[in-house]
């Protein structure tokens, strides 16, 4: 029997940051896995926190009854206590445990938001270069994607927002600090987005959600701050997870956390935790949900990756490879040069074309194209200093190749 047409088409299309971190196997067992240096898939190679992994060891040798089986599919009262704790700092709003939802991962927050917010042909807005898998999760809520530019540094143009706002328009959509870019949105950029939305709520009577997309909102650099937005705009939701903050992507635990100042926020929580349930996930993890809530102010080393961020630079530096500086994330958006886009096949793009010549070189990176944005790569520097020292050589041999 042929499988559906949707999801043919999701493998046709496929993700570039899989199929790149798939490569990378085949590449490290034909090459050796010191000749291939993998920068394609943000994995964090940092061991959790020493906090995290004592609450994980407490939640499983508690002899406490009951404590593997199901819960409310909003997940347990103290999880969400502590996530609604953790959204009013960093949020400046009186969060309470009735406005979570605990989630699979920030992946699953989003697919819940948006199951929950969207009607069949309701437009959702993204801005690019934006992270891959949006399209298939807008797809999934059977609504429709529309892509707003972000300004010539990758920052946030609210204008450019405005100019494709509908009134079929949902939900926007802002990921602070940012995949693939690393750019972090200033609190003044959000405060116009804001008055953006409010303006264009007041002229179709309806107002788009805000949905703030954070899983790196603890991994900034340069003194950086990652401003609220809850505050500044009421119909709001955060959706993160603790993938990257306390280094454990694998355990699949997050959150969605509704605005108390949201219109109709009793129905729209409701929405998110039935969501939750007729999407599959049914809850989050009950252990995970345990040793978070026991350690989620516990903190990855960041240093570590302003480290590597400093090495990767100066590696392109001298290859002549030109990139936005990351202020936040573990991610370094490089421009593909010129030399790139003569090479290429027959319509073939020039990221594309220049990703192949590193992978040649057994270098693995993301071509933008998959982000929406054409004509750059992205690196992943979430990788041991030994992978970034060892890939100097393919920098330079990629780039002497299109000089010679």
């Amino acid at each position: 029997m042929p499988i559906a047409n949707a999801v043919r088409a999701s493998l046709e299309r496929g993700s570039w940051i899989r199929k790149m971190f798939e490569a990378g196997i085949e590449l490290k067992a034909s090459l050796g896995p010191d000749a291939v240096y993998d920068f394609s898939l943000g994995n964090p190679d940092l061991e959790p926190p020493a906090e995290f992994l004592a609450a994980l060891k407490a939640a499983a040798s508690s002899g406490e009854l009951g404590s593997h089986a199901y819960m409310t599919n909003a997940g347990y009262p103290f999880a969400r206590a502590a996530m609604a704790e953790k959204v009013a700092l960093e949020h400046g709003v009186p969060t309470t445990s009735d406005d979570v939802v605990m989630t699979v991962g920030a992946a699953g927050a989003l697919n819940v938001i948006l199951r929950t917010v969207v009607n069949p042909g309701d437009e959702v807005v993204v801005v690019r270069p934006y992270f891959a898998e949006y399209s298939a999760y807008v797809d999934n809520a059977g609504g429709v994607l529309v892509v707003a530019d972000s300004a010539p540094d990758f920052s946030l143009d609210p204008d450019a927002v405005a100019r494709v706002l509908s009134p079929r328009t949902a939900a926007v959509i802002v990921n602070s600090p940012n995949n693939p870019t690393g750019r972090v949105y200033p609190a003044s950029a959000i405060a116009a987005l804001a008055a953006v939305l409010s303006r264009h709520a007041a002229a179709s009577g309806r107002a788009p959600y805000l949905v703030v997309d954070e899983p790196y909102r603890d991994i900034v650099y340069d003194g950086v701050a990652v401003p609220p937005v809850l505050s500044a705009y009421p119909e709001s939701i955060v959706a993160s997870s603790f993938s990257k903050t306390l280094s454990i992507p694998g355990e699949r635990l997050g959150y969605a956390a509704v605005n108390p100042a949201c219109s109709d926020k009793a129905l729209l929580t409701a929405g998110l935790a039935a969501s939750n349930r007729v999407l599959g996930f049914v809850n989050a993890p009950a252990m995970m949900q345990r040793a978070v809530a026991a350690s989620w102010r516990a903190k990855a080393d960041v240093s570590r990756y302003e480290r590597r961020r400093a090495m990767l630079s100066a590696v392109l530096d001298e290859a002549g490879i030109r990139y936005a500086r990351p202020e936040g994330a573990f991610y370094l958006f490089c421009e593909a040069p010129a030399a790139a886009a003569a090479a290429a096949a027959p319509g073939e793009s020039a990221d594309v074309a220049f990703a192949m010549a590193l992978k040649d070189r057994g270098v693995l990176s993301v071509p933008g194209v998959g982000f929406g944005y054409p004509g750059w790569i992205r690196l992943c520097y979430c990788v041991p200093e030994a992978t970034i020292e060892g890939s100097r050589k393919a920098f330079l041999a990629t780039m002497a190749s299109y000089r010679g």
